[in-house]
């Protein structure tokens, strides 16, 4: 009687299904492991934190006043807009990674791995959305948090000194955040759109800073009507404490600039899944 020898059978490997939770997770691990996500979100906060609290410190009623995008002086001056002086330099920061969160995976030719491993592609564009908005949404908003509470030590005594509890405070500085959140997902939007970290930067740059300024350009019916429609200016309404004659108010602010960036990314996915890698 001969034993026989039974081989052992092969291993089967298990198949995880793709699904958004496990998407997300990708994406919220790939953007911690970088050294750029941690520098740029401390730099955007410290410009925040900073600016804001120099602003107040160093703050005359004599002096001339600029709160809005450049092009677009309010006139108008309170504690939140000096408190948050430093929310244009921040919205660069955020933006700029946004676009290096998205159009960095074309560059690096990692795109091709991320949608071999989720053929449906769209998911990736959400995630990449989501976990970026959302972090540069919390942090921002304790940023300006800390911004106003600083810059209430430096406007002690001052006219427009203002505490946490007023009416319109809390509003503005969680809007604030919002703004900036909304801010990194158009980064996101834009760097998956044009898949140029060069081009993504650049159309940000234009559309939040430069833009505002090209309408002295145009007849003044002309600038009074699109202005406010305009992507830097809408996100500047959205934290301001008090509305002003040719802004709009903070909830119309937050739904035109929403409008932008759900058009940003509409083009993007539709590039996204049209086109190869």
């Amino acid at each position: 009687m001969t034993a026989t020898t039974l081989s052992p059978a092969p291993a089967q490997k298990v198949a995880h299904k793709v699904t958004g939770r496990r998407v997300l997770r990708s994406e919220w691990a790939k953007f911690w492991s970088l050294r750029s996500s941690w520098i740029t979100l401390g730099v955007a906060l410290l410009l925040l934190i900073a600016i804001g609290a120099i602003a107040s410190a160093t703050y005359s009623p004599d002096a001339p006043v600029d709160n809005g995008p450049p092009g677009r002086a309010s006139g108008v001056s309170d504690a939140i807009s000096v408190a948050l002086t430093g929310s244009t330099f921040a919205s660069l920061a955020i933006g700029v990674l946004g676009v290096l969160v998205s159009a960095g995976e074309y560059s690096t030719g990692m795109i091709r791995s991320t949608l071999a491993a989720v053929p449906r592609r769209l998911p990736v564009l959400w995630s990449k959305s989501a976990v970026f908005g959302v972090t540069a949404f919390v942090l921002a908003t304790v940023g300006a948090l800390a911004a106003f509470q600083l810059g209430a030590i430096g406007l002690d005594g001052e006219k427009i000194a203002l505490s946490l509890g007023d009416d319109g405070v809390l509003r503005s500085l969680v809007g604030a955040g919002l703004y900036l959140g909304l801010v990194g997902v158009f980064g996101v939007a834009l760097g998956a759109l044009v898949r140029s970290t060069a081009g993504g930067i650049a159309i940000l740059v234009g559309l939040l800073l430069i833009l505002s300024g090209l309408t002295s350009l145009l007849p003044n019916s002309w600038e009074d009507t699109i202005t406010p429609y305009l992507p830097g200016n809408a996100g500047s309404a959205m934290y301001a404490l008090h509305e002003s004659a040719n802004s709009l108010s903070p909830g119309a602010g937050l739904a035109v600039f929403a409008g932008w960036v759900a058009l940003a990314l509409a083009g993007a996915a539709y590039r996204l899944v049209r086109t190869d890698a």
